[in-house]
């Protein structure tokens, strides 16, 4: 894909986006794993890797579609299911969440689910996309307090993650990163100090066109 001369500072001013979005923290036994719905069915590998490390016995798949799976067949949740079960995490050990349309949805309708189950959570791990993982955080210390909140990705590298898509990659970020601020605001996620180099280079992005996903 060609973005013309300016390419080459487009991909450094996402690298400070993503930088500061990418959120990952050490592992320890917790009572479930929450692999957040999303288009990237890498998020569903990573949440049965940690589950067959033992670092929860249960995996909540949650999503309905959202903005960018709104054309998908099934479910996010049942993607994200079907494919854990690939890579051998038996039936038993998943739970389906098919409602959710964003991460503040994600949050409050596997709450729910595990309270009507009777699961309790003192510490739960939060898997999503590298550059969803420090809002996917702020999110649950909102919208679920009291829990010890863990977060984990798909162990890929930004260039990689980049070549996917790099558009729509850099579009999701920029509006990720905006959220990050105006959510805090709305009461919908905890606040959290925004780096000031990577809210310099998502403004530079939004104004170059890459505004997709933004909140207007």
């Amino acid at each position: 894909m060609k973005f013309g001369p300016s390419w080459p500072e487009v991909r450094e001013l996402g690298r400070l986006v993503w930088d500061y979005l990418v959120y990952v923290t050490p592992m320890a036994p917790s009572e479930v794993i929450v692999a957040m719905g999303c288009h990237d069915i890498r998020v569903a590998v990573q949440a049965a890797r940690l589950w067959h490390e033992g670092w929860a016995p249960l995996v909540v798949a949650t999503g309905g579609n959202g903005k960018v799976t709104s054309d998908w067949a099934e479910t996010e949740a049942k993607a994200f299911a079907r494919v854990m079960r690939e890579h051998g995490v038996p039936d038993e050990a998943i739970l389906l969440e098919e409602t959710a349309t964003n991460t503040g949805e994600n949050i409050a309708a596997t709450r729910r689910l595990l309270t009507q189950r009777g699961v309790r959570v003192s510490r739960g791990i939060l898997v999503a996309k590298p550059y969803m993982t420090r809002r996917s955080l702020a999110t649950a210390l909102r919208r679920w307090p009291g829990v010890e909140w863990l977060t984990s990705a798909p162990e890929v590298a930004y260039d990689a993650y980049l070549d996917d898509d790099p558009r729509q990659v850099l579009e999701l970020m920029v509006g990720d990163l905006q959220r990050m601020v105006v959510y805090a605001e709305r009461g919908f996620q905890a606040p959290t100090e925004v780096d000031e180099a990577a809210w310099a280079a998502h403004e530079r992005l939004a104004r170059l066109g890459y505004d997709r996903y933004v909140i207007s």
